[in-house]
């Protein structure tokens, strides 16, 4: 079985570990391999000593729920997964603490103005070097509307949500944790989709 994420050396998926070449302080070429002090193999300058540690990425999401009871989701407008339905969310900026992130990328992505109530749950996925977060998001301000980021973005029943559509394999577990939430007689009946049919995550 193949696998991607280079466990032998415990150094994270290899897209990421060959992307990052060059020291950032004195700009000579990182070698991967083992470090004096550290307990698995590292990315490090033989020329200066510097240690670039790859860390995971923090996507923040939100689950937009209408007074109704139905959760907001979009068709995505950009890749990866352009054609597919997500919940609104992105990677977290530098100046911004996790549930402004989420505020801002719904915002962006859908025109809804939400408030994060419930945290419905976090997410990893090394393979993607990316650790996410969602939480449920009340609606206050905004109109539902495509933006520059989505094609669609439309409100879904429990029993509605598109499986087979959906982009990420996180927004599946989000999706199914929010409906053991909210709507518990809903829970195990949704269908499993094809993890084939999963968008890659790590762009």
């Amino acid at each position: 079985m193949s696998d991607d994420r280079g466990r032998g050396k415990n150094t994270g998926p290899r897209w990421l570990t060959s992307a990052v070449r060059y020291c950032s302080r004195c700009g000579s070429e990182l070698v991967l391999g083992p470090v004096t002090g550290e307990e698995r193999d590292r990315l490090a300058c033989s020329a200066c000593g510097f240690i670039a540690y790859l860390n995971p990425r923090l996507v923040v999401t939100a689950l937009p729920v209408t007074e109704a009871g139905d959760v907001v989701l979009l068709r995505r407008g950009i890749e990866p997964g352009y054609g597919k339905w997500a919940q609104p969310g992105g990677f977290l900026e530098i100046d911004e603490t996790a549930q402004q992130g989420a505020v801002r990328e719904t915002l962006e992505e859908t025109g809804l103005l939400v408030e994060p109530t419930n945290l419905v749950g976090l997410y990893t996925r090394p393979q993607a070097a990316v650790v996410v977060v969602a939480w449920e998001a009340r609606i206050i301000g905004g109109s539902a509307s495509p933006t520059r980021e989505s094609l669609e973005v439309r409100s879904f029943a429990a029993t509605d949500i598109p499986w087979p559509l959906i982009a990420f394999q996180t927004s599946v577990w989000a999706l199914r944790d929010w409906i053991r939430l909210r709507h518990p007689a809903e829970a195990g009946r949704e269908p499993r989709p094809d993890p084939a049919g999963f968008t890659d995550e790590s762009a």
